[in-house]
């Protein structure tokens, strides 16, 4: 499949990233195109598959609210698919990366309080195959390409 995405397609990329829900003709406006032109962007990029779906990003009062951590895991190869099962039944779970380098998987969580990342750790602990895991709490994120642009 040819992946050739011209200005035009990066710029509207950008702008759904930022607001999917943004209208189509307010998209035109801020491209300087047709809205038909907009329409047909996108309905290209979501066959072509560079657009695969539309989601919810939480807002700013529940992301201070909570405690979010970054966890290494290094892992028994022949456990991996089980691990991921377990963690994909952990709702604090909200990405996981395959990574190459001192870890087999980067872990996204996301907790209400201390304490409950601390149970957590505990359990994802003691998922059989994990042979160890390191986590990093994240204090402010300094850059979000996913942030609003005007």
């Amino acid at each position: 499949m040819d992946l050739r995405l011209d200005d035009l397609d990066r710029h509207l990329l950008t702008l759904l990233q930022a607001n999917a829900r943004e209208p189509a003709a307010n998209l035109a406006r801020k491209l300087k195109v047709a809205r038909t032109t907009v329409v047909a962007r996108i309905a290209r990029l979501e066959r072509d598959g560079i657009v695969s779906g539309y989601g919810v990003r939480l807002g700013q009062r529940l992301e201070q609210a909570a405690v979010r951590a970054f966890c290494g895991l290094s892992v028994n190869a022949k456990s991996a698919p089980v691990i991921i099962k377990a963690l994909g039944r952990l709702p604090e779970v909200e990405e996981v990366w395959a990574v190459s380098g001192q870890f087999d998987y980067m872990v996204l969580l996301r907790c209400s309080s201390p304490e409950q990342l601390d149970t957590l750790l505990d359990q994802m602990g003691q998922i059989d195959g994990v042979n160890q895991t390191q986590t990093s709490i994240v204090l402010s994120r300094k850059i979000d390409r996913r942030s609003t642009v005007e």
